[in-house]
C-alpha cells in the first residue's frame, strides 16, 4: 500500500520571498533605466525657465508650448527632418537585408577558395571602430563628388559592412538542415532559388533582428549624419536636433525635448512591432 506524502514543516518548505525580491529589484533598476526618458517628457512639457530650477519629475506647471514652438523653429518644419531621416533609414534597412543575407548565405552554403579566410577577416572587421576608417571614407566620398548627399550612409550598407549581421545570418543559416537545399536541388533548383525559395523564408526571424536594429542605429546615428550632411535641406532627425541648441547664445531646451519625444516614436513603433521575431532571431541564432 502506498504511503501518503506528507507535507514539510514550514521550517522546512522553499522561501518564495525571494522570487518577490529578485522582482522588486529587477522593477528599481528598469525605473532607474526609464529615469532619463521620464525626466525628458516631464521636461518637454514645463515652461522653459522652470526646467533646470524644478528638476524632479512631475511639473508644476504643464504646457504643450515647446511642442508647437519646436515644430517650427528651424528652417523647415520638424515633419521635413522626419521625412529625411525616414528615407535615409528605409534605404539602409533595405540594402542591409539584402546584402548582409546573400553574404551571409555565401559563407554558410557554398563553398568557394579561400572561404575560411574571408570569414575570419569579415569577423575581424567587428573589432575595428568606426573612427578609424571614417576619414578614408569621407575622402573617398569626397573624391567621388558624393558630399551632402544621403549616399555616403547607405553604400556601405549596400556592400555588407556591418559584419555582426552578417555573422547574425549565418550562425542562424547553419541552423537550418541542408535536406532542405539538397531537395531542392533534386527539383532542379539552383543557388539564387533555393537562397530565395528555400532560406529566405525561414529566416524570418534573423532578418526582422536585423531590420530593428538597422533601423535604430541608423535613425539615431549622428556622427556620419554630421559629417556628411551640411545643408541645412538635407539635415535628418539628429542634426536637427543638434541645430536647437548654440554654445554662443541661449539654446531651446524645452522644444529640443519636445522633437526629441517625438523622434522617439517611430523607434519605439518599430521595435513593438518586431519584439517578437527579435527575440526568436536572439534566441534560436546559433543553436543546433
Amino acid at each position: 500500500m502506498a504511503t501518503q506524502s506528507r507535507p514539510l514543516p514550514v521550517l522546512f518548505r522553499p522561501f518564495k520571498g525571494g522570487r518577490v525580491a529578485k522582482h522588486i529589484l529587477l522593477i528599481g533598476f528598469g525605473l532607474v533605466m526609464l529615469y532619463p526618458l521620464l525626466w525628458m517628457i516631464s521636461s518637454s512639457l514645463k515652461p522653459e525657465e522652470l526646467i533646470f530650477r524644478e528638476p524632479g519629475l512631475w511639473p508644476s506647471q504643464i504646457t504643450f508650448k515647446n511642442y508647437s514652438e519646436g515644430w517650427t523653429a528651424l528652417k523647415h518644419p520638424f515633419g521635413y527632418y522626419l521625412w529625411n531621416s525616414a528615407v535615409v533609414t528605409a534605404l539602409s534597412v533595405v540594402a542591409n537585408l539584402a546584402a548582409c543575407s546573400l553574404a551571409a548565405y555565401a559563407f554558410a552554403r557554398l563553398n568557394f577558395p579561400l572561404k575560411s579566410f574571408w570569414f575570419a577577416i569579415m569577423l575581424g572587421t567587428i573589432m575595428l571602430p568606426q573612427h578609424v576608417v571614417i576619414v578614408p571614407q569621407y575622402i573617398m566620398f569626397s573624391k567621388l563628388g558624393l558630399i551632402n548627399t544621403i549616399w555616403p550612409l547607405v553604400m556601405p550598407k549596400v556592400l555588407a559592412t556591418d559584419a555582426f549581421f552578417v555573422f547574425l545570418m549565418v550562425q542562424f543559416i547553419r541552423t537550418l538542415p541542408r535536406e532542405l537545399d539538397e531537395a531542392a536541388e533534386i527539383d532542379g533548383a539552383g543557388y539564387w532559388r533555393i537562397f530565395m525559395r528555400v532560406v529566405m523564408p525561414l529566416c524570418l526571424p534573423a532578418l526582422a533582428t536585423t531590420a530593428i536594429f538597422t533601423f535604430i542605429w541608423t535613425w539615431n546615428d549622428f556622427l556620419s549624419q554630421l559629417l556628411y550632411l551640411n545643408n541645412p535641406d538635407n539635415f535628418t532627425v539628429p542634426v536637427a536636433l543638434r541645430t536647437f541648441l548654440d554654445a554662443s547664445s541661449d539654446s531651446s531646451w524645452g522644444p529640443m525635448f519636445a522633437m526629441s519625444i517625438i523622434a522617439l516614436g517611430p523607434i519605439f513603433g518599430f521595435f513593438l512591432a518586431g519584439q517578437k521575431y527579435l527575440i526568436r532571431g536572439v534566441a534560436t541564432t546559433g543553436l543546433k
